[in-house]
């Protein structure tokens, strides 16, 4: 596979599980080893490409094909797609792999583990404290599902070490794959 190629990082795992934060540490990796890269997240997509969707699984699952719709179009034209959405069912995740994989793409499945404990404890945005209190239902992990990828391409277990020990695990993943170049080879390349 060609440093060129297009691919699609597509974090999933519970809403506080470390999804943005991987993304925001992977991009100015991939950008500083000469990718083009483009993030989707799962807030913006929702309030720019998804707006007027509600939480139901007919919508949740319309929001993440979207998502996967224009990650495969930007990994068509040899940009790094990330995306960061729960995107909680199995069956939707699996239908963006097979599109991008169709159209010649690579789909990095990351599993961003963590418990619905470590992910309450973290409850960033406090959505797990309405939850709690009875504000809002259909909440993916407590009312509503979330189906674990069964076999992703990396699991990072956010729950438990360190950002930068997640990062390594997917850079790593990424170079044997050969999507993108060592950093030391890009450093020297960068030199030149």
């Amino acid at each position: 596979m060609s440093s060129e190629q297009g691919f699609v990082v597509w974090f999933t795992g519970l809403s506080g599980a470390g999804k943005s934060t991987l993304t925001e540490a992977l991009a100015p990796e991939l950008r500083a080893r000469g990718r083009r890269v483009e993030v989707l997240d799962g807030d913006e997509v929702r309030t720019n490409l998804s707006k007027g969707l509600g939480f139901s699984k007919e919508d949740r699952d319309t929001n993440v094909l979207r998502i996967g719709y224009v990650a495969n179009l930007l990994a068509r034209n040899g940009v790094a797609a990330i995306t960061a959405a729960i995107s909680p069912y199995r069956e939707i995740r699996d239908a963006n792999r097979a599109l991008v994989e169709r159209d010649g793409g690579a789909f990095i499945e990351v599993h961003a583990s963590a418990t619905l404990e470590e992910c309450e404890a973290r409850d960033v945005k406090g959505l797990y404290a309405e939850v709690r209190a009875g504000k809002r239902t259909g909440f993916t992990g407590i009312d509503d599902p979330y189906e674990p990828p069964l076999a992703p391409e990396v699991t990072v277990p956010t729950g438990s070490e360190p950002i930068a020990a997640s990062l390594e695990r997917i850079l790593g993943y990424l170079e044997g794959r050969g999507l993108i170049t060592p950093a030391r080879a890009a450093a020297a390349e960068g030199a030149r």
